[in-house]
């Protein structure tokens, strides 16, 4: 693996050669251009640091190419330049999306830049000097930012412990080791299981995971090793067959989307030495064969193998991971109890800049057998999803104009066969304010309604939505039967999205946009790449072509069975001939 990564960061420098800006009158002189945007940023992904980690463990490490190239070094100190050009007055950076003079993704590119700056250190050639002195100053630059700025999302704490870290070791601040105590005062964010706050398998979690690992070491504190340990074997559960991470029932941008294990190959690789566990060395590899080039700045996995040479050599031993499991995870855990004390941490429910992730904990099953892969899921818009051989489910998901939009199952249960789920809602409507509680306005001749104290009005009519749906094996597949009986005559809508790459060989559809179906009866077989997955239930209980706020994912192929209350519906799944071998 290690002589790909060369390779594939030698690749990484010609491309980011390519897109330098080389014209000293532009502004972005000495920035790598973002491709996706046509601009030169100072941040971790996109931006002008990750190219200079491409190039500067290439400079250093003589299996490369370019090792200690004078051209390509005279690109760096031009790069290295740049990006002191464009930090703040406040030492912070904007990554040239929504954050501005952002504390955490400042701290992002603090701990690949630190570690790119230890990397250069070590070696000793002299040309590499004005490059050092300027990183340096730049990191030097951020310890006010460091030292007093915050972030909005759980995880950005944990990025800035370990980018506090970096900081105490290259300048011995001791302020940076305390506002780091003062962040992992809070306490860690994760279930017993292992599942932090965000949900967010595809990125979030590996981001806590090696920010954690980092900080540990930094700080002196192993305890923060033991989150990322539950994290890594929960992650055993939650990736599909062909290495696509479950990204169902995220609470962040990877929603729905495909990310694979690369972003865990350093936490895997680096526990599993640590620990000599198996387990997490057999998921290392795993990760490591979705590596495709060594990262960007923050996670740059060349870079780290060169200040670690023993991650440059294959884990000694190995487990044969699970290809066949049926795994709850946060069963047990106690969310309710935690939701009933929303109120005393008196936010009121409101947070700004964020969100409070209130789906934290919730359950979530995992059934594997070989190839076929199958997520049930509370808390989300999508209930089930589904991967068989090269065929992909995305999600099955209901809407319903009772409180328009979609109907998130709140509690799920365990069957003989299967699983019970149940989703309620609840919408009433509110009486005129006693007088003696309005405001004076109320009493002139403009009174704004928005100035009405509204939390005291009193609820009537109120009205409760109950779906409860029942999802259960057979020997040919899945059944799914949704049960709805009051408030009578509501319109819901069940979608079955479906992976773009498929195409339906059968069932009765009528186009209601491009990839989008009302499947009104018939059986429905979609196919892709020799496998196939099978319907039956389709229904045209209204003509209604969508459900307001409940927006379909894009780059799909939905299909729409319209439903009117009451009913009780069942949907067969049957699924192509079972695949030989199965297996990661």
């Amino acid at each position: 693996m290690y002589k790909q990564l060369v390779d594939s960061n030698d690749i990484a420098v010609e491309q980011g050669i390519a897109r330098q800006v080389l014209d000293p009158q532009n502004r972005y002189y000495g920035g790598t251009i973002d491709p996706y945007t046509g601009v030169a940023w100072v941040n971790h992904t996109t931006g002008t640091p990750t190219d200079m980690c491409y190039w500067g463990a290439a400079l250093v490490n003589p299996d490369s190419k370019y090792y200690r190239d004078e051209q390509l070094l005279d690109r760096l100190k031009l790069a290295a330049e740049f990006v002191l050009r464009f930090q703040h007055e406040d030492g912070s950076i904007s990554p040239g999306w929504t954050n501005y003079h952002s504390p955490p993704d400042t701290a992002f590119v603090v701990v690949g830049y630190a570690q790119l700056y230890q990397l250069l250190a070590k070696h000793a050639w002299p040309p590499l000097q004005p490059v050092l002195d300027n990183m340096l100053l730049f990191l030097e630059r951020t310890l006010p930012v460091m030292l007093t700025g915050g972030g909005h999302t759980p995880n950005h704490r944990w990025v800035l412990c370990a980018a506090l870290g970096f900081l105490h070791e290259l300048f011995g601040v001791e302020e940076a080791v305390q506002r780091a105590g003062q962040w992992l005062a809070e306490g860690m964010d994760i279930t017993p299981d292992g599942e932090w706050t965000e949900r967010s398998n595809g990125i979030y979690s590996a981001v806590s995971d090696i920010m954690l690992i980092h900080a540990a070491r930094l700080l002196n504190r192993p305890e923060l090793l033991e989150p990322v340990r539950q994290n890594l074997h929960m992650m055993v559960y939650l990736v599909h067959p062909s290495g696509e991470v479950v990204t169902d029932y995220s609470g962040r941008q990877d929603l729905g989307s495909v990310h694979d294990l690369s972003p865990y190959y350093l936490p895997y690789a680096i526990l599993a030495r640590s620990d000599k566990d198996e387990v997490l060395a057999g998921m290392a590899e795993w990760a490591g064969r979705a590596l495709v080039d060594p990262g960007v700045c923050s996670v740059n996995v060349l870079v780290r193998m060169l200040l670690e040479p023993e991650l440059q050599q294959p884990l000694e031993a190995t487990a044969e991971l699970p290809v066949q499991y049926e795994k709850i995870l946060n069963g047990d855990f106690l969310r309710h109890s935690y939701l009933q004390g929303m109120e005393a941490a008196g936010h009121q429910g409101r947070i700004f800049h964020s969100r409070l992730h209130t789906d934290f904990g919730a359950p979530v099953a995992r059934i594997r057998d070989k190839d076929t892969s199958v997520t049930l899921i509370t808390e989300t818009p999508s209930f089930f999803a589904l991967r068989h051989g090269a065929v992909r489910l995305l999600a099955v998901q209901l809407a319903s104009y009772f409180y328009p939009g979609f109907v998130p199952m709140q509690e799920m249960a365990r069957l003989p066969d299967g699983y019970r789920l149940k989703g309620e809602q609840k919408k009433g409507y509110y009486g005129p304010v006693e007088e003696a509680l309005l405001p004076p306005s109320a009493g002139t001749a403009v009174s704004p309604w928005y100035l009405l104290p509204h939390q005291s009005r009193a609820l009537t009519h109120e009205q409760t939505f109950s779906v409860e749906t029942e999802v259960q094996r057979t020997d040919t597949g899945w059944t799914i039967r949704l049960h709805c009986e009051e408030p009578g005559e509501v319109m819901a809508q069940l979608s079955f999205i479906f992976g773009r790459e498929g195409s339906f060989t059968s069932g009765e559809l009528q186009t209601v946009e491009e990839e989008c179906y009302l499947w009104s009866g018939g059986n429905l077989r979609y196919a892709y790449g020799g496998d196939w997955i099978e319907l039956t239930g389709g229904e045209l209980g209204h003509r209604a072509t969508s459900v307001r706020e409940a927006r379909l994912q894009n780059n799909c192929k939905a299909v729409l069975v319209n439903l009117m209350t009451p009913f009780d519906k069942t949907f067969t799944l049957t699924l192509s001939p079972s695949i030989i071998g199965g297996g990661n």
